[in-house]
């Protein structure tokens, strides 16, 4: 199993880094809602609130994710940080519901904003702060392969494009007088935060129940096609799970059938550290050999193999759908030649 304590540093500095900006700018929009009454900056300092909420508890979820496995968690802590990413999605989905309701009474009355030049330098300032801080979150949970960072990137920078929609918004109030312009913005406001929060739950349910990554095995194809594989004839059933920034993963190797049991475990082993070095993820992998049973000879290159049956013709590229296909439907086409 490979690991990165490197990683786990700028992980928990990155989720820190957001706790405490996302304080100060809550106390940013707070005093522009104060200052000026605006509907649609309530909506946006809503919003910081569930930032604030949201870094809090990732902290939680980072560190626990960073320990290694036990006896009681074989395969590790990470998968924590889907629950984290379910979280936060849950809070911008109640932050949007609270918005609504706040637009919804802001239709309701008259508005009165004030100081209202003080109040868009305010939250023009907060929005240039997360945008670099939303960039900077994304940025390092891709790079370290963090889920509960890139939740909170994604929920920082939709909250720096709510900034900015409340300042077109209200710039239009300034320069028409149209009142009602103002809880019609905080009203878009909910509407993209309900998508983003809905979209934030269903990708971590996806994780929670191991739904294939494409990314991610497309990404082991090319690690696979890198490494020298002499002495490995076809790959077939990759799987792969992922557990917050760790990848476990596991295939069928086919080898030449006259290969004894300690060959053919040090050539997998050997195999196995040099692809998941060539994918550049944390993790592990176990591969699985089976025998060739001269079904290869076609496309199998080993130049001093005793069982060919028939001579070497090609060696074709791996393909995404071929590595991943099960054991039954690699015996069902055997059959059918």
């Amino acid at each position: 199993m490979i690991s990165n304590q490197h990683g786990e540093r700028a992980r928990l500095t990155a989720i820190l880094v957001s706790l405490f900006v996302g304080s100060a700018l809550l106390g940013v929009k707070f005093l522009a809602y104060r200052s000026t009454g605006s509907t649609a900056i309530l909506a946006d300092a809503l919003e910081s609130i569930v930032n604030v909420a949201a870094a809090a508890f990732a902290v939680g979820g980072v560190l626990f994710a960073g320990r290694p496995s036990d006896r009681s968690h074989p395969y590790g802590h990470g998968k924590i940080e889907f629950f984290t990413a379910a979280f936060e999605g849950g809070l911008i989905a109640f932050a949007a519901l609270a918005i609504l309701f706040t637009a919804f009474r802001g239709f309701l009355r008259e508005p009165q904003i004030e100081r209202l030049d003080f109040g868009l330098l305010l939250v023009l300032v907060s929005g240039i702060i997360n945008g670099l801080l939303g960039w900077y979150l994304l940025r390092t949970g891709k790079k370290h392969a963090s889920l509960t960072l890139e939740a909170d990137g994604h929920h920082v920078l939709s909250d720096s494009w709510t900034s900015l929609g409340v300042i077109v918004g209200l710039l239009l109030v300034r320069f028409t007088g149209i009142g009602w312009l103002d809880p019609l913005v905080a009203t878009l406001v909910g509407v993209n935060l309900a998508w983003t929060g809905l979209g934030l739950v269903r990708r971590a349910a996806g994780g929670l129940l191991d739904e294939e990554d494409p990314v991610v095995l497309e990404g082991l194809v090319r690690a696979i096609e890198a490494t020298d594989h002499t002495g490995i004839i076809r790959i077939h059933h990759l799987r792969a799970i992922r557990a917050g920034r760790f990848h476990h993963i596991d295939a069928h190797l086919v080898v030449p059938e006259h290969w004894d049991v300690a060959k053919a475990h040090d050539v997998g082993f050997d195999f196995e550290t040099r692809v998941l070095a060539a994918f550049g993820g944390e993790g592990e992998i176990n591969f699985h050999v089976d025998p060739c049973r001269r079904r290869y000879c076609a496309v199998c290159d080993l130049s001093d193999c005793a069982a060919r049956v028939v001579p070497f013709l090609s060696r074709p590229e791996m393909t995404l759908e071929e590595v991943v296909r099960p054991d039954e439907e690699v015996e069902e086409e055997d059959a059918i030649r």
